[in-house]
């Protein structure tokens, strides 16, 4: 059997950008992807903190402190609101419960908070 367990997720992250005349997708801070362990094209779930929606869409590299919600994503919410940013992973039983996810909390900036990156926590 397969499950699919939280990987990694970005929390209360502000987005900086809603363009709904780009493509498609989220912009993610590099640093943030790093952190998060997500990679450019990766499936990540949005949910928006003020109003309760959530989509599904892919990452894509943004600028440092983006979070950028492009394309039918926009809209999601706008300039200011806060979401979480969420990649799942699919496991054999023995790995989903030996997972521990990586949880990246950041500042008003985006910035990673100290001692809040879970950068300990080894990848899959």
């Amino acid at each position: 059997m397969q499950r699919i367990v939280l990987k990694s997720k970005i929390h209360r992250a502000v987005v900086t950008r809603a363009d709904l005349d780009y493509e498609g997708s989220l912009s993610i801070d590099p640093e943030l992807m790093r952190l998060a362990d997500i990679v450019v094209g990766e499936q990540v779930q949005v949910v928006n903190l003020a109003n309760g929606s959530r989509a599904v869409t892919y990452a894509i590299e943004g600028t440092p402190g983006e979070i950028g919600l492009n394309g039918a994503i926009a809209h999601l919410g706008g300039v200011g609101d806060r979401v979480i940013v969420m990649t799942y992973a699919h496991c054999d039983e023995a790995e989903a419960r030996r997972l521990v996810p990586r949880v990246i909390q950041v500042d008003a900036g985006n910035r990673p908070r100290p001692g809040r990156t879970g950068a300990e926590v080894p990848a899959l």
